[in-house]
């Protein structure tokens, strides 16, 4: 089945042939993979002066965050092994309550921890996110000059 043609006024018909430096064209680049566009589309959004959006990945490869994970894992585990016991019959005695509870009381403990890291994590994007938009306004701060 042939690809179905498009109207007359969404074909692009017009080239325009532009040179870039090694520098340039990686930035370009860069920029496009980031965005998550092809090199043409993400060159059209500039040049009509659409904003694309790029997007950064943050990794976070903290101690703390491997230890909570692990926790995580641990609750899951124990919450489990409860569910397999009340689900063969098991009896509802005060040492099963007292585990049930202390298993909620540590997930809501790990839940401020996991807020609080979120929090921390949530201002450096909002940084980097106003870095990259006065960057895009006043151009990039090593090649501005008063």
């Amino acid at each position: 089945m042939a690809r179905p043609k498009k109207h007359k006024e969404l074909k692009r018909n017009h080239q325009i042939m532009l040179r870039l430096t090694d520098t340039e064209y990686e930035i370009i680049s860069s920029n496009a993979k980031n965005a998550s566009l092809p090199l043409a589309e993400y060159a059209r959004k500039l040049i009509t002066g659409k904003t694309p959006k790029i997007t950064y990945e943050i990794v976070a490869d903290l101690p703390e965050l491997k230890k909570l994970t692990g926790e995580f894992g641990k609750i899951g585990s124990n919450l489990n092994q409860i569910a397999r016991y009340f689900n063969s019959g098991g009896i509802h005695s005060q040492e099963m309550r007292k585990y049930i509870q202390q298993g909620i009381a540590d997930i809501f403990e790990m839940k401020h921890e996991v807020l609080k890291m979120a929090g921390d994590l949530h201002s450096l994007s909002a940084e980097l996110s106003s870095i990259q938009k006065g960057a895009a306004a006043h151009g990039h701060p090593k090649t501005y000059h008063q």
